[in-house]
């Protein structure tokens, strides 16, 4: 079976939900899996220890092998002023590798994240996080409006990717329309990928 990988960083839990949505509208999608991983946190020099090798909870942490066996890839990250955190960020920022061999040129990619406010940077966000996709000559797919949820949300989603409003104090759970619409991207994901794979040819 093919898989997607669902990469992501959570601190209090609310882009990790958004990756499990993500992941369960991939495996909708007969033929495709979903490969959950994390990173690790970025901590200052001064308290630096050693490093662990697996997260005590959680899925495991990505490899850069992960990004060369996977078919596609869905970024998901909390909003850091209106950009990805970052251990996300140092992850990626480490792939020099992938971009010269063009390891990830041509999988499609969906992003999606979660913010503390309404207008707290989620499509600036979502957007930011496309850039290094896109040097990478990802596929850049996100949400249409054909998605009915998209219009009816109160709260997170937008065409760029899923989102999640967690409130100041990260007390509001992921709501019916946030996970219908990152089930929706992982779907969408997952079928374009099979597409470009030629399995429906």
């Amino acid at each position: 079976m093919s898989e997607i990988l669902v990469l992501y960083y959570s601190r209090h839990g609310a882009t990790a939900e958004l990756a499990r949505q993500v992941a369960r509208g991939i495996d909708s999608v007969p033929g495709i899996g979903a490969r959950l991983r994390t990173v690790p946190p970025v901590v200052p020099a001064s308290e630096a220890g050693p490093a662990a090798t697996v997260p005590e909870s959680g899925p495991p942490y990505v490899t850069r092998a992960d990004l060369v066996e996977c078919v596609g890839l869905a970024l998901g990250s909390p909003t850091r002023f209106g950009n990805m955190a970052a251990p996300l960020k140092h992850f990626i920022d480490g792939t020099s590798a992938e971009w010269l061999s063009g390891a990830l040129a041509g999988k499609p990619a969906a992003v999606f994240t979660s913010t503390a406010s309404m207008h707290g940077g989620q499509e600036s966000t979502l957007l930011s996080m496309m850039l290094p996709l896109l040097h990478h000559g990802m596929l850049i797919v996100g949400i249409p409006f054909t998605e009915p949820e998209l219009t009816a949300t109160r709260s997170g989603g937008t065409p760029y990717g899923a989102s999640h409003l967690a409130g100041p104090r990260g007390e509001l759970p992921v709501t019916d329309d946030e996970k219908a619409l990152a089930r929706a991207l992982g779907r969408r994901l997952a079928t374009i990928a099979r597409r470009l794979a030629g399995s429906d040819a």
